[in-house]
């Protein structure tokens, strides 16, 4: 403001200044007492004790720099400070040892901001250490949701202490696809030092679930280890866990699971809302959900009010799913659920009235293209935006097409295959929001209409669908953007069209559909292998 302004320059011409900051590094700092007892706790303490009140003008400061000090004190008079990875840190503790909160909060959002995986736990120490509780939270569920590439490829977590550690690899919410992670994580923090940290063995093995084990994993890899044979504190462990397996084995009744053998927290759960029924007469009304932690399907209670919904779009945006147009009496209806709250409520109607619609959510706005209406297919696009509640018309597509499929990668989205009206298309064609065209790409080897495609390891993945009528294929194939070229992967167990496909830790899942009839299979793909598998049913 211009009252802050006039003090500065008042601090910057040496006037009726009452108070000198000295720092370590000989740095001197004139200043006003009443500004810093306004910005700092620390400072308004030391100005105004009574036992102070005289002496405490010439201060002598210790462990901060003169130049994070003259930051701060910018801060402190104009209310702007210049924070970088550079200097953040040393902010960061200036601030909190000073009790400048406005620069405590701002440090924080800026290591909020910059988090990965390069820093994430750092910051998480340097959170905890300075007790910047909400910090300190986000900086944990991003390790705990990235605990798959830290505990393999991460230097910070090597030099985390054994109590460090185990807050990590105990918490219900780790992301671990597989508990052979976790336990390769203890090996490997343990190796880097290995005669000072072999002795942690056994507390270390109980955070790991064992019981989720395959059981010769755990009698071949980790009962026969020689930190665990050397270590007579693992015998009770190993003994506790092979005696509560055989008793869960042996009881078919009702018991406490163990903690070894409860599974994680999923961090990613599939939703499947709506379609038909396996009789393909009649339009569903249900929500069902999978969790691969717990490897189970459950029929949540929350249906949509509105009633049964077919031929629609989905996309996720936080904890929100939003359905998108589709058959049910008012095909250009949008209604959001939120998953934890678990209740439905409608949004803004999109521009268009739209079923068999094409969506992709990008920067957190959700984007639909084409679709079906009783004129006909449709090459208009519109944009959603969830903090105004608006749907805005973008520019339309270069063709006609519904019954297509959209997958975000890289800032742009992709449109690929559907049905033109015409024909069964093989062409795909990418959006730049930056530009607001749409480019035709390479076209796909095959027609795919009613297909699913989704940005899967840096490529387009685009699968299924009706090549012909009532003529669906197993084929797939993948696009690389920066060479424009398609390249076949290998085929799904089941020919299928109109399904539903999602990637769920680190896997393709390709839900239901139909052959001649409506199919409740599921199976998954594995781009390391280039295979599929059938994983379960719907």
């Amino acid at each position: 403001t211009e009252a802050l302004s006039s003090l500065n320059d008042l601090r910057q011409m040496d006037l009726l200044c009452d108070a000198v900051l000295r720092l370590e590094d000989g740095g001197v700092f004139r200043v006003h007492k009443v500004i810093l007892s306004m910005r700092s706790a620390y400072f308004r303490n030391l100005f105004t004790t009574t036992l102070h009140a005289h002496e405490q003008t010439d201060v002598l400061l210790h462990g901060v720099s003169s130049d994070i000090m003259a930051q701060i004190l910018d801060y402190v008079y104009t209310r702007k400070v210049d924070i970088n990875c550079g200097n953040v840190r040393q902010l960061l503790v200036a601030s909190d040892y000073l009790c400048v909160l406005g620069v405590l909060q701002l440090c924080c959002q800026f290591l909020q901001n910059t988090m990965n995986l390069g820093n994430c736990i750092g910051i998480m120490r340097l959170a905890r250490c300075h007790s910047c509780a909400g910090l300190e939270s986000h900086a944990r569920r991003f390790v705990s949701r990235h605990f798959a590439h830290l505990s393999q490829q991460s230097e910070e977590l090597l030099e985390m202490s054994v109590e460090e550690l185990q807050a990590i690899i105990g918490a219900d919410n780790l992301n671990v696809k597989d508990e052979k992670l976790v336990w390769d994580c203890i090996l490997r923090w343990i190796d880097h030092d290995t005669e000072n940290r072999k002795g942690h063995i056994a507390e270390l093995m109980k955070n790991v679930r064992l019981g989720l084990l395959d059981k010769a994993f755990f009698l071949e890899k980790i009962r026969h280890h020689p930190y665990v044979r050397e270590n007579e504190s693992c015998r009770p462990v190993i003994y506790e866990m092979l005696h509560d397996s055989d008793t869960i084995l042996a009881n078919d009744g009702e018991f406490l699971t163990p903690r070894f053998a409860i599974p994680r927290i999923p961090h990613d759960i599939l939703f499947v809302i709506g379609g038909w029924d396996s009789t393909g007469e009649n339009i569903v009304n249900c929500i069902e959900t999978y969790s691969t932690r717990a490897d189970r399907w459950l029929k949540a209670k929350e249906n949509d009010p509105t009633g049964p919904r077919v031929a629609h779009g989905t996309a996720v945006v936080g904890f929100n799913i939003y359905v998108i147009g589709g058959f049910d009496g008012s095909d250009n209806l949008f209604r959001r659920f939120n998953a934890v709250t678990k209740t439905w409520h409608e949004v803004a109607p999109m521009n268009d009235r739209r079923s068999l619609v094409s969506v992709a959510v990008l920067g957190g706005q959700v984007y639909v293209a084409g679709g079906y209406t009783d004129k006909g297919r449709l090459k208009t696009a519109e944009r959603y935006d969830y903090r105004t509640n608006q749907w805005s018309m973008i520019a339309s597509m270069n063709t006609n097409r519904s019954d297509a499929s959209a997958t975000a990668l890289k800032d742009k989205i992709y449109v690929v295959g559907g049905n033109s009206g015409q024909q069964y298309l093989a062409s795909a064609e990418v959006y730049d929001p930056q530009t607001n065209l749409w480019t035709n790409i390479s076209p796909m080897s095959a027609t795919r209409s009613g297909l699913s495609c989704v940005a899967y390891h840096g490529r387009v993945y685009a699968v299924g669908g009706f090549c012909s009528m009532l003529c669906p294929t197993s084929s797939g194939e993948k696009y690389d953007p920066e060479t424009d070229t398609w390249t076949q992967i290998s085929e799904m167990s089941n020919r299928r069209g109109n399904f539903a496909a999602e990637v769920i830790d680190d896997t393709i899942f390709a839900v239901g559909g139909s052959i001649d009839k409506n199919i409740c299979h599921v199976e998954c793909f594995d781009d390391r292998r280039n295979e599929w598998f059938v994983y379960l049913l719907v």
